[in-house]
């Protein structure tokens, strides 16, 4: 396949500081990691929406590395990378960019199937397996059911793309009853189940009569109680919104884990790049 057949994705700045901010922590990660002797821990990089590896930045008009490239520079090195995309030419992709990498493992597929029954069951705690896992889906196309078993198995710190833009465009609307069936059963299964009706809806209404549902801060704020309480990761810091060029949130970033180490490192990685953004 040659380049010119790959339409590579274009991203603005914002996901030009996710990559960043996720290439931080992946080095500080594998450091601490790969330092560890007493027991020995394995420790790799899932990318469950991982693209073709490059994108084109809005800004510049040239090539960005992405999350796959960045994390096959780290150094030290993870013990091994999987990488996983539904597009088929994306994928092709991948494998032409870890070729010469042999603990390189690239799935074409959906991402919720491939964690639950052949990833993660590769990286159990009592193997002494670690992971960092990128659930970074364009959409509501997450399942609930993967970061739910990411927080059960202990062995993995989570970067998350929680959605918001989507689900104010499709689900959360002032008039919830206009709201297809197709579109509430994405949010359940990216929920976990119909709660969210109750948890974002206070069940008061204005004056048209129209519902009145929490901010975007508001949504954000029960999905992280959901890491906590339902998924069970122990520390799971406020995310950070990212935003478009007009300023609206198009989703926040979500880091969980169950090391309080983890978090402090991901917190300042947070304040830094925070500082960085444009108002």
């Amino acid at each position: 396949m040659s380049h010119s057949e790959l339409r590579f994705d274009e991203i603005g700045y914002w996901s030009e500081v996710k990559l960043d901010i996720v290439k931080d922590y992946a080095t500080a990660y594998s450091t601490i990691l790969a330092a560890q002797q007493n027991p020995r821990l394995h420790h790799v990089y899932i990318d469950a929406f991982a693209g073709a590896g490059v994108h084109v930045s809005r800004t510049t008009g040239g090539f960005v590395a992405g999350s796959p490239l960045n994390a096959l520079a780290v150094t030290p090195p993870f013990g091994e990378f999987y990488f996983i995309e539904i597009d088929h030419s994306k994928v092709e992709m991948l494998h032409e960019l870890s070729r010469t990498r042999p603990e390189v493992h690239v799935y074409e597929g959906d991402c919720n199937k491939i964690l639950l029954q052949t990833v993660f069951p590769r990286v159990r705690f009592e193997d002494y397996r670690r992971g960092l896992c990128i659930l970074d889906p364009y959409g509501l196309h997450l399942d609930w059911e993967v970061p739910r078993a990411a927080g059960q198995m202990k062995s993995l710190d989570v970067f998350l793309n929680f959605p918001v833009m989507d689900m104010n465009r499709n689900v959360l609307w002032t008039n919830p009853s206009a709201v297809s069936a197709s579109q509430r059963e994405r949010m359940n299964r990216s929920w976990g189940d119909e709660s969210w009706q109750k948890e974002i809806y206070d069940g008061s209404a204005d004056l048209f009569g129209y519902e009145t549902k929490g901010s975007n801060q508001d949504v954000a704020d029960r999905y992280r109680e959901r890491l906590l309480r339902v998924a069970g990761f122990d520390y799971v810091p406020s995310p950070i919104p990212m935003r478009n060029s007009k300023g609206a949130v198009i989703y926040y970033l979500f880091f969980a884990s169950h090391k309080a180490v983890a978090a402090d490192i991901v917190g300042h990685i947070f304040d830094k790049y925070r500082r960085r953004m444009p108002r």
